[in-house]
């Protein structure tokens, strides 16, 4: 297979990551490029200059303004968001707001990521609620094929259904639009955790139709860290309670959501005020067409991967399962730590291995800074590695 050309070296220079590393995992933390960095410095420095006037009496219009610009991107209202930290305090806000009953259950899958696994767990745990994880087989052939299997876990005590939008462990994007779609129906909640959809793909908030999303704008959609979003449908957003009761419990604008959670005390905003710089980052760096290149680019690295490894995809690689973040399986002899660290002392290549359920397998993340230089360090390192790296079961 060719690969489309691409000269991705204009936008590695316009990020601050370390040019010695290939860094195949902006899936983890992400990576912020230079000019929104710029104006997130800016930011702090105007809050440190007057932080009574900044936060005093500037603030909830500058929030107002971020709200206003993120909503336009992800086709929703202002008042429907809310910004947070990252998408596991959106988690934890919902969490804490439902007050299940005993019996009730969360049904969820076995992709999640472990931190929001450990907030349904501590919940569900104080109120005698059941957390159940539906299993979603790999590899996985199609869309309909994961709806169906997740649907199988669905009963009359299902009151809340919490999945990713896009996983964590295995990068699958979900149908959630479809579950969604039938959970409404049944009259079951839905949450999404969209810590890795915004930016990554186009994210149209209302067509997605969850009661509550929350979302990561500090990972592919390139703001620093610590800038999150919690979006609520109008008529879900009176059961929202606070994690930390300040000043907005007081306040009556109509949205619960911003009331609570726009202020909880003295904090540094600037990560959030940059999400409208983020945006027009991307708007000017045509990030549509960056996206259909690293997808390619993921591509070819997975079938090149697998093919080191001898095994097989574990999702058609010609479907929409994937976008910019994949999954490659490995032997399972494979000691993922020795090779690991040996990738990154030897061939300077960050990439995260992985252990999930029995399978071993290694998550690529491809970004609009990485070259093909950077895939095929990967690819070199694994051929040189990957036999050294099998231990005897």
């Amino acid at each position: 297979m060719m690969l489309p050309s691409c000269e991705p070296e204009q936008l590695r220079s316009l990020f601050l990551l370390d040019p010695r590393v290939h860094f195949l995992n902006h899936g983890s933390f992400g990576a912020c490029p230079r000019p929104v960095f710029e104006d997130y410095q800016s930011w702090q420095r105007e809050l440190e200059r007057q932080p009574v006037l900044f936060l005093g009496r500037n603030f909830p219009v500058l929030d107002h303004q971020v709200r206003e610009a993120l909503a336009a991107a992800l086709h929703t209202r202002a008042d429907n968001l809310a910004l947070v930290p990252n998408a596991t305090h959106g988690v934890n806000v919902l969490a804490h707001s439902l007050h299940l009953a005993p019996g009730d259950e969360v049904l969820t899958t076995d992709h999640e990521y472990g931190a929001c696994e450990a907030t349904w767990e501590f919940y569900c745990q104080r109120w005698g609620a059941k957390y159940v994880r539906q299993a979603l087989r790999l590899p996985v052939r199609s869309k309909d094929e994961l709806l169906d299997q997740f649907w199988e876990g669905v009963n009359p005590h299902t009151r809340v259904i919490f999945l990713s939008h896009i996983t964590s462990p295995t990068a699958l994007t979900l149908p959630v639009e479809e579950i969604c779609t039938r959970a409404r129906r049944e009259g079951i909640l839905t949450i999404v955790d969209g810590a890795h959809a915004p930016g990554q793909i186009e994210l149209d908030l209302e067509a997605v139709g969850a009661d509550f999303y929350t979302g990561n704008c500090h990972k592919w959609m390139l703001s620093p860290k610590g800038a999150a979003f919690l979006y609520a449908r109008p008529e879900v957003q009176r059961l929202i309670e606070p994690l930390v009761v300040s000043w907005g419990y007081r306040n009556r604008t109509g949205s619960p959501l911003v009331d609570y959670l726009q202020w909880t005390g003295t904090h540094d905003p600037a990560a959030a005020l940059t999400v409208p710089s983020a945006i027009r980052f991307m708007e000017e760096q045509h990030w549509d067409e960056v996206r259909r290149i690293c997808h390619e680019r993921l591509r070819w690295t997975v079938e090149r991967v697998c093919a080191l490894a001898g095994k097989n995809p574990l999702y058609p690689l010609d479907s929409d399962l994937y976008h910019q973040m994949a999954i490659a399986p490995l032997p399972e002899t494979t000691d993922l730590q020795r090779l690991k660290e040996r990738l990154y002392e030897e061939f300077q290549v960050e990439v995260p291995l992985i252990e999930w359920n029995g399978n071993k397998f290694l998550r690529v993340s491809v970004q609009g800074y990485n070259t093909q230089e950077d895939v095929e360090a990967l690819c070199q390192g694994l051929e040189a590695l990957l036999p050294q790296a099998q231990h005897t079961l």
